[in-house]
């Protein structure tokens, strides 16, 4: 655990929760967000558009990069990235889950600077946008890659 959430916690450790629960916990392992990306995949195929690599290992781990325009995409999750619509902070264990989701709107906002500062573009899409409206996410895409294309 990251040393500025186990400081939030008293004695650094979660209080009132059972040890079954607890063991269950720390075997839940990182899936991603499969399904918004997905989703997301399926409509660049779907629209032809191509020369794209998802989970790139550049900078900032882009769930989807575009390594011929420089355009790195971010899907993120409204709960894990904070989304002031519908993101939401849990009751139990608040102060944690506070924290937790500060860190990652923090490290979210340092990873865009650093790769636009470095020329990237980046697109980032929260989970609701893609699922509610996939094509709008889709054109603002094919948009900052037509200006690409215009720019040579």
């Amino acid at each position: 655990m990251e040393k500025i959430l186990k400081a939030t916690l008293v004695d650094g450790q979660f209080q009132g929760i059972s040890e079954a629960r607890s063991n269950m916990m720390k075997a839940v392992k990182a899936q991603g967000n499969h399904t918004t990306e997905i989703k997301f995949c399926e409509a660049l195929i779907n629209e032809g558009i191509l020369g794209w690599e998802r989970q790139s290992k550049m900078i900032g781990n882009p769930d989807v990069f575009f390594p011929h325009y420089n355009i790195a995409v971010f899907l993120d999750g409204c709960f894990w990235h904070g989304c002031l619509i519908c993101g939401h902070i849990p009751k139990s264990n608040f102060k944690y889950w506070q924290t937790k989701l500060k860190r990652n709107i923090e490290r979210d906002l340092a990873k865009t600077s650093i790769l636009q500062s470095q020329g990237f573009v980046v697109l980032r899409f929260w989970e609701h946008e893609i699922l509610n409206d996939l094509t709008h996410c889709v054109g603002l895409l094919k948009e900052k890659i037509e200006y690409y294309l215009n720019e040579l």
